[in-house]
């Protein structure tokens, strides 16, 4: 296996502050040239699913190898497409969940959840048709768009080119902050377990729902509370719920609030995936708690309060535009941002209880989607064609070729000549 995947797994165990010598107990194999995009998506994925399960070991006390299929890993990476219900395919996007052309460009929607589609309709006063939305957006410009729908409190992202969200005010915020931060808040001990480890899930879509489906792979009691209005889409619900157990409760209840009280007083880990502020009203902080917060944007700057999804995150961005173009966006191989956080996310808690263990504290973890995407972006190494060009002046001019991919230690570093005139040297040997 090529160094790019060595080093992307050394770097996201370095960014959970593992211990480097246990790298080694990776191996890595199966098919190769599984989803292919421009950009290194197979690397961040080997590297999450390679992290996650080294964390594992490391918090179960065993000795490894950990094995890394290709094949295991892009076929997880896309399980959504996998999914079937007594034969019936999911519905992974809604038909109000694409691209729309908008008056000066791109913008791209999330029209899944009912009130989600219900924002996005009312903000542009459309009738609930694919006809009528497009004339709607048709008509307005993106960052228009975008605007008027998280207003409404729907999702709508405009198509920005990766210099564009590099120089906008969100950008420099994702670009300035590490891929996850890991914080021990205070010294209090951990919580006693008896039984399995105990994950309180309130988290919904693919990144967070991934991450405690690990978890409860690998033995956790993962119980998963939702609004009793607002139930998970039913085929996200069978796709991302295994494993676990779910529950309803309105925590704005009296008597659904103490019911999750208690269970969050006996929980070791608490993980959430709303955006930032969504849920400060409840009350989460428990001494001794592993608390993994995920959001789309960050819990900083100006798209903080944002929601957001992976599709979304990728056109904001620019990731649409390098794997396709300005006039036609287009999309990773799979959902990586969202798969590749949710195994980054349960990794980052599997260190969290392994360092909790020995160390003692509180600890907070927090990773976002357009964190991954801007690592996924410029945080690994990416194929570039210069890095293999030469150039030599010669008789023919200024030429630009492909170096020789035979090298070894000791061997020729390139041709000693350029190509000269055809014909044009003498018919001998040198030096005879």
């Amino acid at each position: 296996m090529d160094n790019g995947v060595r080093t992307g797994t050394e770097l996201l165990w370095s960014a959970l502050g593992g211990d480097p010598a246990l790298v080694d107990r990776v191996e890595y194999g199966g098919v190769s040239g599984l989803l292919p995009a421009r950009l290194p998506v197979m690397d961040l994925a080997r590297a999450a699913v390679a992290v996650c399960s080294l964390a594992a070991v490391e918090h179960e006390g065993l000795p490894g190898p950990v094995r890394v299929d290709d094949g295991a890993v892009a076929t997880a990476f896309v399980s959504e497409r996998h999914l079937r219900i007594d034969g019936r395919a999911p519905v992974n996007f809604a038909p109000l969940s694409r691209f729309w052309r908008a008056a000066d460009g791109w913008v791209r929607t999330h029209a899944n959840y009912p009130h989600h589609k219900a924002a996005l309709l009312a903000a542009l006063n459309a009738a609930d048709s694919v006809e009528a939305v497009a004339a709607a957006i048709g008509e307005r410009k993106a960052v228009e768009v975008e605007a008027a729908v998280y207003a409404a409190g729907g999702l709508a992202v405009a198509l920005r080119t990766p210099g564009e969200w590099a120089a906008s005010e969100q950008g420099r915020e994702v670009a300035a902050r590490p891929l996850l931060t890991r914080e021990r808040l205070d010294d209090a001990p951990p919580r006693r377990r008896t039984g399995p480890l105990r994950i309180l899930d309130l988290t919904r879509v693919i990144a967070g729902p991934v991450a405690t489906r690990t978890l409860a792979l690998l033995g956790a009691d993962v119980l998963r509370i939702d609004p009793p209005g607002n139930p998970e889409l039913p085929d996200q619900h069978a796709e991302t719920d295994v494993g676990k157990r779910t529950a309803a409760l309105d925590l704005d209840r009296p008597s659904d609030r103490r019911t999750f009280d208690e269970l969050l007083d006996s929980a070791d880990v608490l993980v959430t995936g709303y955006r930032p502020g969504a849920l400060d009203r409840f009350d989460l902080d428990r001494p001794g708690l592993v608390t993994a917060r995920l959001s789309a944007w960050g819990d900083y700057g100006p798209w903080a309060g944002r929601r957001g999804f992976d599709s979304l995150v990728q056109v904001a961005t620019g990731i649409a535009v390098v794997e396709g173009s300005v006039e036609e966006p287009g999309a990773l191989p799979a959902q990586a941002l969202d798969h590749g956080t949710g195994y980054l996310l349960a990794a980052a808690v599997l260190r969290a209880l392994t360092e909790q263990a020995s160390e003692g504290g509180t600890r907070l973890v927090r990773l976002a989607l357009a964190q991954t995407g801007h690592w996924l972006s410029h945080g690994l190494p990416r194929y570039e064609a210069g890095r293999y060009l030469g150039e030599s002046e010669g008789p023919l001019g200024r030429l630009r070729y492909a170096l020789s991919p035979v090298s070894y230690e000791g061997g020729a570093a390139g041709w000693s000549r350029p190509p000269g005139l055809a014909g044009a040297d003498a018919p001998e040997w040198l030096g005879a």
